[in-house]
């Protein structure tokens, strides 16, 4: 086994458990062959063991960690045990009116570049990295052993397998299946598109945040921004709203929208056809609802674009704050990792000041417990919420 040897003084935050190596932080190799996608051993400038790692050398992230137990054999067996362990959280938790879920989360389950969500008896799964990649046999053949899933569907199509040297693939990988698939969650019934929706087919990562609306919306006007498929409007649905306004600028998420509305009966939704930037700003709108929910996509993916972002959530939130009726309630989101918590918070304080409005912070919320972060990868808590009153 190929053996990577660490810069002095790397090796602390990967002991703790953040799972990356990055290329700078190597000083060699030990050994004849530097294979891509193998697994590697990192050890310290001086020699002692670190942990075991998919490496690719294509990749600023040269080492994607997998076991710091120097006893580890890397093998079928441990894919399994690591796999089982996922599921079993996953079992634990229980979302006894949802039948779709997260089921293993890439490094936050020890199983780097690998998404695994069910979607009833279906999974839609992507491999994004080229140690997973590499082993995508073996893999398949483990979720089919331990869910007994009826079909498989890969959605290996986001842009970061190009910086893993993959190519993009979108495409069925086990069984014959519709890939629109009716779904469960909270009680409410989903068509979900594995093939054309967006990210595995469904943002799962809201399901807990969804629910919680029934504190916000009951016999009151609501406006779901952004609403994709509309699972926030369809949400407030259920809970008792008067009426839903869910808009979204995508014809194809409109009809969705529709189209799960009369799945479970929902009379008093309608839908608006619009960038919600425009919506916002519309005269008209101004003390016409009581909640707002504002779940954008991610502003910014990078570093270099946090400025612009920053300026984007701002816009919309101070938008939201102007409209809103006096003591209504705004739901915000954002699901990038580099809007910090601490810069989420300064934006909407700043938005608030701007909008002369006067704002009860009511509660702060991440990610479904589907989908777990690591204590010491910032980059994993990406998805914030704060709940705030209006006056």
């Amino acid at each position: 086994m190929l053996t990577v040897v660490l810069n002095k003084n790397e090796e602390k935050e990967k002991i703790e458990g953040f799972p990356w190596v990055f290329n700078n932080e190597i000083n060699s190799f030990k050994g004849d062959n530097i294979v891509s996608g193998e697994v590697v051993r990192v050890v310290t400038f001086d020699g002692k063991f670190v942990a075991y790692g998919f490496l690719n050398t294509s990749s600023k992230i040269m080492v994607r960690i997998l076991s710091r137990n120097e006893e580890d054999v890397i093998d079928r067996e441990f894919f399994k045990r690591k796999m089982e362990y996922a599921l079993e959280h996953r079992k634990n938790i229980n979302f006894n009116d949802s039948n779709c879920m997260r089921l293993i989360f890439a490094e936050a389950d020890s199983l780097p570049g690998l998404i695994v969500d069910k979607y009833a008896n279906y999974l839609s799964v992507q491999f994004l990295s080229l140690g997973m990649d590499k082993i995508k046999g073996m893999i398949v053949e483990l979720l089919i052993e331990l869910t007994g899933c009826l079909g498989i569907y890969e959605r290996s199509d986001v842009p970061v397998r190009e910086k893993e040297g993959l190519p993009l693939f979108k495409g069925p990988i086990y069984g014959e299946f519709d890939p629109r698939v009716e779904v469960m969650e909270n009680g409410i019934k989903f068509i979900v598109d594995l093939a054309e929706g967006q990210k595995t087919g469904y943002f799962l990562d809201q399901k807990l945040n969804r629910d919680n609306i029934k504190y916000y919306c009951k016999d009151k006007n609501v406006l779901d921004c952004f609403s994709n498929v509309g699972g926030f409007a369809l949400h407030a649905c259920k809970y008792g709203a008067a009426h839903v306004d869910a808009c979204d600028i995508s014809k194809k998420a409109c009809d969705d929208i529709l189209v799960n509305a009369r799945l479970n009966n929902f009379n008093q939704l309608d839908v608006i056809c619009e960038d919600t930037f425009n919506l916002l700003r519309d005269p008209k709108m101004v003390n016409k609802y009581d909640t707002i929910i504002l779940d954008p996509p991610a502003f910014t993916k990078s570093k270099d674009s946090v400025k612009n972002a920053y300026k984007g959530y701002k816009e919309i939130n101070l938008s939201a704050m102007k409209i809103i009726k006096s003591g209504g309630y705004l739901l915000t989101f954002s699901c990038s990792q580099h809007m910090t918590p601490d810069l989420f918070m300064q934006m909407i304080k700043e938005a608030a000041h701007d909008a002369k409005r006067s704002v009860q912070f009511l509660d702060f919320r991440i990610q479904s417990i589907d989908h777990p972060a690591l204590l010491q990868s910032d980059e994993q808590l990406y998805l914030k919420c704060m709940i705030l009153r209006i006056n």
